[in-house]
Formats: C-alpha cells, sequence, structure tokens
C-alpha cells in the first residue's frame, strides 16, 4: 500500500467513517490491480507494483497452464508496450487493448482475440530518419493508459510528419477507437519553446494520471545522441488541454524506464539517466519527487542521487534504467520507502518523507553481477516485501544463479535487504507476481524476452519451478524486451512481434 492509502485513512477522521472506509479499501485493492480485474496502466496500477489476483492461480493449477487455443490474435508489428486489459459497462466482454511499433492500436475481444477495432495514429518514424537508436520503426513505445470514468485511452507516439518526426499524444474513445476532439496534442509545439525537439527524444515510459492530468515521460534514443533531456509533460485532461512540462538542468537524464512514472496519489516519482558533461550535479542520475504542478523544490527530501553520480554518468550506469518503486514494510524504520535498481547493480533503499540529497539513502546494497533494466514487481511474503527484477543476482543463496533475482526486506532501524532466491528467466522480461487474494500463492511470472522466448514461472517463497515453457506448441515468437505479461480474466496475456498469446489454466 502507498502513502495515498494512509493519507486518505487520515482524512477519514474529519469526514463521514463508513464513506471513508469504502474510500480506503477500494484505495488499497486498487494498488493490487485495477478495479473489477481490469489493468488500466503498467504493472496494473500507479504504484507500478505488477502484483495481480488471480483467485483460481494456485501453486498446482500453475502447473497445467498451456497455450488456450480458442485464442488467436495477429496484429502489425514489433510490440514494446504492455497490453491493457478492460471490461465493458453493461456487458461481458472484455478488451484486450495492443498497440504497435506501427503507430496501430487494438482493441481485440479477451476471450478469442477478434479484432475489435483498429486505429492506426498515422506511420511511425524509419530509424534512417533518427539521428541514432535501435527501435525500427519508432511508433509506440510507451505503455498507454486507460481513464475508466470517461472510457478514453490515451497514447503517445512518435509520428512521421511531412517535414519531420512529431512527438503527439493521443485520446480514444474505448468503445470504437476514434479520435476525441481537440487531440493530438503536439508535444514539440506546445513545449518546444523549452528547448523540446521530438528527433531526439524517445517516449518508453509508461503513461500516468494524477488529478486529471496526464503525464507522459520522455528521454533520449539508444546512443544518447543530440542535445536531450528528462522531460515530464502534463496534459490537463480538463477541456482546455492546457500544457505544462519540467526537464532536467543538464544534457541527457532521460526517464526511459518501461515502468515510466510512479504516483503515491500526490506525487510523482521520476529516476533519471545519466548527464552529459555534468560537472555539477544536474538532475541526473536520480529519483526526483515532483508535485502534480511539476515543480521540483531541490530539496535534499525531494531528490536522491548516489554519491558517485559522476562516475555513474562517465559509464553509463543509469539509475533510471528502472522505475521507482513504493514500499511499505511493518516494523521497518522508516517503513514507508523508495527502492530503485540501478545499471550499478546496487538496491537503493530510500526514506519517502526525506528521500536524502546526494548520497542520502538509508542503505545501498550490491544485489546484481549485471545491469538491473526493465520493470520490477513487488509482493508480500510473511513479514517481508519482496521484489523480483530481471538481472542476474549477486550472492544468491546455496550457490544458485540465474538472470532472475528477488530480495527481500524486512523490518529493522534500518531495514534489512537480502537475496530470497535466483532463477533462470532465460532472457529480459520485466516480471509479474499473481496471488490468489493478494498473499496467498504469489507466483512470480516472466517472459525470456530475446532469449528463449518463453514464459516462466516461479513460487514466490522459496523459487521453486511451477511452469517452464510448457509445451512445444506453446513457444512464441520474438518477445521485445522489457516487455511484461500481464494477468486478468483467468489468463495470461503475452505479446509478442505479429502475435498475441493467452495461457489459460
Amino acid at each position: 500500500m502507498s502513502l495515498a492509502w494512509f493519507a486518505r485513512g487520515r482524512e477519514c477522521l474529519a469526514g463521514l467513517f463508513t464513506l471513508c472506509l469504502v474510500t480506503a479499501v477500494f484505495a488499497a485493492e486498487s494498488e493490487v490491480q485495477g478495479t473489477q480485474g481490469a489493468v488500466l496502466e503498467h504493472h496494473g496500477n500507479a504504484g507500478r507494483s505488477g502484483m495481480f489476483v488471480l483467485p483460481s492461480l494456485t501453486f498446482e493449477r500453475a502447473h497445467n497452464l498451456h497455450r488456450d487455443p480458442s485464442f488467436r490474435a495477429d496484429v502489425e508489428g514489433p510490440i514494446y508496450a504492455q497490453p491493457l486489459y478492460w471490461r465493458v459497462p453493461g456487458s461481458a466482454q472484455a478488451l484486450l487493448v495492443v498497440a504497435s511499433e506501427q503507430n496501430q492500436v487494438y482493441a481485440l475481444d479477451a476471450a478469442s482475440g477478434t479484432v475489435v477495432w483498429k486505429t492506426s495514429l498515422g506511420p511511425p518514424v524509419p530509424r534512417s530518419a533518427l539521428p541514432c537508436g535501435n527501435i525500427d520503426p519508432l511508433g509506440i513505445t510507451g505503455t498507454p493508459i486507460i481513464d475508466e470514468r470517461s472510457q478514453t485511452l490515451y497514447v503517445a507516439a512518435l509520428v512521421r510528419g511531412q517535414d519531420a518526426a512529431k512527438h503527439r499524444v493521443f485520446a480514444l474513445a474505448l468503445k470504437n477507437g476514434s479520435v476525441l476532439p481537440g487531440w493530438p496534442i503536439d508535444i514539440e509545439g506546445a513545449v518546444g519553446s523549452k528547448g523540446f525537439r521530438s528527433a531526439v527524444h524517445n517516449q518508453r515510459g509508461a503513461l500516468t494520471i494524477l488529478n486529471d492530468t496526464l503525464f507522459v515521460p520522455y528521454g533520449g534514443h539508444f546512443g544518447d545522441c543530440g542535445d536531450y533531456r528528462g522531460w515530464v509533460v502534463g496534459i490537463s485532461l480538463a477541456q482546455s488541454h492546457a500544457v505544462r512540462a519540467w526537464s532536467t538542468r543538464a544534457r541527457g537524464g532521460g526517464i526511459w524506464a518501461p515502468g515510466g512514472l510512479v504516483s503515491d496519489g500526490r506525487s510523482l516519482y521520476a529516476v533519471t539517466g545519466n548527464t552529459i558533461g555534468a560537472r555539477t550535479w544536474a538532475d541526473g542520475e536520480a529519483v526526483i519527487r515532483l508535485d502534480p504542478e511539476l515543480s521540483f523544490s531541490g530539496k535534499a527530501q525531494d531528490f536522491f542521487a548516489p554519491s558517485d553520480w559522476q562516475e555513474l554518468d562517465a559509464t553509463d550506469a543509469d539509475l533510471g534504467a528502472t522505475n521507482a518503486l513504493l514500499l511499505n514494510v511493518p516494523g521497518a524504520k522508516p517503513a514507508e520507502l523508495v527502492l530503485a535498481l540501478g545499471k550499478d547493480g546496487k538496491a537503493y533503499l530510500l526514506d519517502r518523507q526525506n528521500l536524502g540529497g546526494i548520497g542520502g539513502s538509508v542503505l545501498a546494497n550490491k544485489v546484481s553481477s549485471n545491469p538491473i533494466r526493465a520493470a520490477p514487481a513487488s509482493f508480500p511474503s510473511g513479514n517481508e516485501v519482496r521484489v523480483a527484477f530481471q538481472a542476474q543476482g549477486a550472492g544468491c543463496p546455496d550457490g544458485a544463479s540465474g538472470d532472475l533475482t528477488v530480495i527481500a526486506i524486512n523490518a529493522g532501524a534500518p531495514p534489512k535487504l537480502r537475496i530470497a532466491w535466483c532463477a533462470a528467466e532465460n532472457g529480459h522480461g520485466s516480471p509479474i507476481v499473481t496471488t490468489t487474494d493478494g498473499k496467498a500463492n504469489a507466483i512470480v511470472w516472466a517472459i525470456g524476452a530475446e532469449g528463449d522466448n518463453r514464459l516462466h514461472g516461479f513460487r514466490g517463497d522459496n523459487g521453486a519451478v511451477v511452469f517452464s515453457g510448457g509445451a512445444p506448441g506453446d513457444a512464441l515468437g520474438q518477445v521485445r524486451r522489457f516487455q511484461t505479461l500481464i494477468a486478468a480474466g483467468e489468463r495470461l496475456y503475452v505479446t509478442a512481434d505479429q502475435h498475441v498469446y493467452a495461457f489459460r489454466f
């Protein structure tokens, strides 16, 4: 649970107890998964926990997981964005929303894979038209977001215009995929006077909504070319669509983690990458707390950067390769924490009330022998909070090894951190966790993206294998690195080049 849950609880003292209790319970549940089993944003919630509830998916039943032969979905183009899942109000139908690098957005029937609607947002941009990069073509990379109240899907896309590439943000009606009036928003036109140029920026991080504002993070392309910055652009969802923005002071500092921005319901937490040529700290290699107006105080309580940030800059060892995680560890001091994982292989625990400034972490432990990228997932396990991430564990117990690592954080002053177990994911996917009720039968799932391209599942308590690739017919197509699966409607869904797959049990 995030700080937002506790804030709502305090507000109950001044209001109607019953109403507040319902609100608090709803808030807590929404941090596990979207309402009524929906998956409305990256890793299921604004805290990016990556924990989903499937009441029937026990350890025993996971052994019987298999590709669903009744589900078939063919799509166009490579896919990096996570799919979304939305139940149509007043209907038994659910939609699986998939967005591709070809700038195609699909709403698929979640039971059969049949296309319900399809919308093209314009031609993507070929790699040859960009100064650097490693995705070809480049269209939709960051995970979109669904605003369930207005039944709207928000998507960020790079579109090839007549003269140049343009970053645009679209609003689509979920009922039919039509572009809503007043959209798209041209980002360079809205904030270009402050130095934003579409060609040197990439939009890889997931979108976030807070206080009726859509927030979109930006970074640079692979290769760090051009005068790019880490940007957060806020677009009001009111009719005026007013735009505000924040960017790093130094060149670089991209916000490029697949999970994008994290929110506790009151603030946004951005994690920035390496800055280029900075002699004094200028917002790079950092966890930065922004308010909904995108103001950054600059005070130590509102940011953290490792004391060796200049060395991290020089070696391209980004702190910003993963999004932050907001954790609450009962009995720990402090109990409300922020976890940051870096390409330097370290796990940094921060006090959420005082992020600590330069070098001010609660603890910094080496947990991986190679860079930590992609999106982590968190889940409770007994009296501990555990976090799963894709990287080779450093000091795995019992001589184990593998490219999927789970760390455990437990009570103490300061909190204690250890490696709980390691296993073989055989690729570069972002893990998620399923439970039957928010705690029991915790299973860590990951795709061997750009590796064996198979689905793998492990018990959250001890790392024992519960599913490993399945039958020969369960093989997947090419799954792009950092890709993450979702759990919804008694199925697991995985996106790959040209295809979407469903697993059931």
